[in-house]
């Protein structure tokens, strides 16, 4: 874990994501990369020199064809433990999308429906600031996608203020390998819990993933250049603070 924590709080420095006095919500999907993420923001409060506050929340999907959904017990169980208060949201968009609209490509729509029920959420607990447990090689993935699928240079922000809604997104785990992440979380045994998604895994993403794994191997370094060119010009708000601007090491693929 002291990994995990030393790369988020670099992470947090590098883009300036936390302020004195901060409420900020992780965004827990039960996956291991938000679960993980919580653990994180919960011990950096402990000593990090800015105060500031942590809570969790889930959006809960509900489930098609009248099936039971996710069981976020053991998360709750978690959050106890880490002294972090925990809400979960009730929805019906796995609902709306699969029953009722059988979406064939439901990502784009399931993630608008999320998002927004989730900011809703946010504002009516008075929460304006959310982290989000995209990490080092969801970045790199979202890049390839827009370039390949879309013909554009684009990825998500580190940070990235919602002007529509007042809410502030950052993403701490920006310098955390998905190898790492998915081994602190089997190691310290996180509660991780099964998405249960019947687009899961057969996606566009899970295309330009292997897609990824492929080039890495005959390529060595790929993901780490690709990484600083991001960090460079032309993505916009992706260069660090300049005085604090470090070259990220190319243990992070490992």
């Amino acid at each position: 874990m002291n990994k995990i924590l030393s790369l988020t709080r670099r992470c947090v420095e590098d883009y300036e994501m936390i302020a004195p006095g901060d409420r900020i919500a992780v965004g827990v999907s039960g996956g291991k990369d938000s679960i993980t993420l919580l653990a994180a923001l919960a011990k950096l409060r402990e000593f990090y020199p800015v105060p500031f506050t942590v809570e969790a929340i889930t959006l809960d999907m509900g489930h098609a064809d009248g099936r039971p959904g996710m069981d976020f017990t053991p998360v709750a169980q978690f959050c106890q433990e880490l002294g972090v208060p925990y809400t979960i949201i009730k929805s019906e968009i796995h609902h709306v999308i699969f029953d009722l609209r059988r979406e064939k490509n439901p990502c784009s729509m399931c993630a608008k429906m999320r998002r927004g029920a989730l900011h809703d959420g946010m504002k009516e607990r008075g929460i304006t600031k959310i982290a989000l447990g995209h990490h080092y090689d969801d970045a790199i993935e979202t890049f390839f996608m827009s370039l390949i699928f879309e013909g554009r240079l684009s990825c998500f922000q580190p940070v990235t203020y919602l002007d529509r809604t007042g809410i502030t997104q950052i993403r701490p785990l920006l310098y955390c390998g998905e190898k790492l992440v998915a081994h602190t979380a089997r190691r310290l045994n996180f509660p991780v819990v099964e998405n249960p998604c019947p687009a899961n895994g057969n996606t566009k993403r899970q295309e330009i993933k292997e897609l990824i794994y492929q080039l890495q191997g005959k390529y060595p370094g790929l993901k780490a250049r690709t990484f600083g060119a991001m960090q460079r010009l032309p993505l916009p708000e992706w260069g660090p603070v300049e005085h604090r601007r470090r070259p990220l090491p190319e243990e992070l693929e490992e």
